[in-house]
């Protein structure tokens, strides 16, 4: 975050999408805390091969989106986010290799650690759910990588510039269709 403060809040959105040769290419959109675009990144098509695919078992899809197509993104970037908002779960290993919180989004809260907590409200009219793996955003339920609980403290005071009708989902359709503009699919 820079010196300034929230206000300069920069975000990313990252997902991937299947090619038609079985491999993914993945798309990291930066924008600010509006939505608007800082900065945009794609990746080649990324295919492992039939020995990844029995050594890493199931845990493959996880190892391409966050350790390949993840880190290699957010490495990438000359405008690093303070955030980076995922839209599947496999992305949340990215984690383990950047210094930013990373948030799964998704429209449901069908979590199954939850505490069934009471919501409460953050600031611009942003509701919270207070579950521990769990924070809502506007529509959004954010999920977090369990070894990383501060991500949700921090992304929940982040939340505060957001505008409070934020469509956290919204910027996944704009990467997905930039990606079907560059790659093959």
């Amino acid at each position: 975050m820079s010196s300034n403060g929230q206000a300069e809040l920069r975000l990313g959105f990252l997902t991937a999408i299947e090619t038609a040769d079985g491999g993914y290419a993945g798309g990291l959109l930066v924008t600010n805390r509006m939505g608007r675009p800082l900065e945009f990144q794609c990746t080649a098509p990324v295919r492992p091969n039939h020995t990844q695919e029995l050594l890493y078992g199931p845990t493959l899809r996880s190892w391409v989106f966050g350790d390949l197509i993840g880190r290699t993104l957010v490495t990438r970037v000359s405008v690093k986010p303070d955030v980076v908002f995922v839209d599947q779960p496999e992305f949340l290993d990215l984690r383990q290799h950047v210094s930013v919180p990373v948030a799964c989004v998704s429209e449901t809260d069908d979590e199954p650690a939850a505490t069934g907590q009471p919501a409460t409200s953050a600031g611009g009219g942003t509701a919270v759910a207070q579950q521990q793996n769990l924070l809502q955003i506007g529509g959004a339920f954010l999920r977090f990588d369990p070894a990383y609980s501060e991500d949700r403290e921090a992304i929940q005071q982040q939340a505060e510039v957001l505008p409070a009708a934020a469509d956290l989902g919204e910027p996944f359709d704009r990467v997905r269709e930039a990606l079907r503009e560059t790659v093959p699919v």
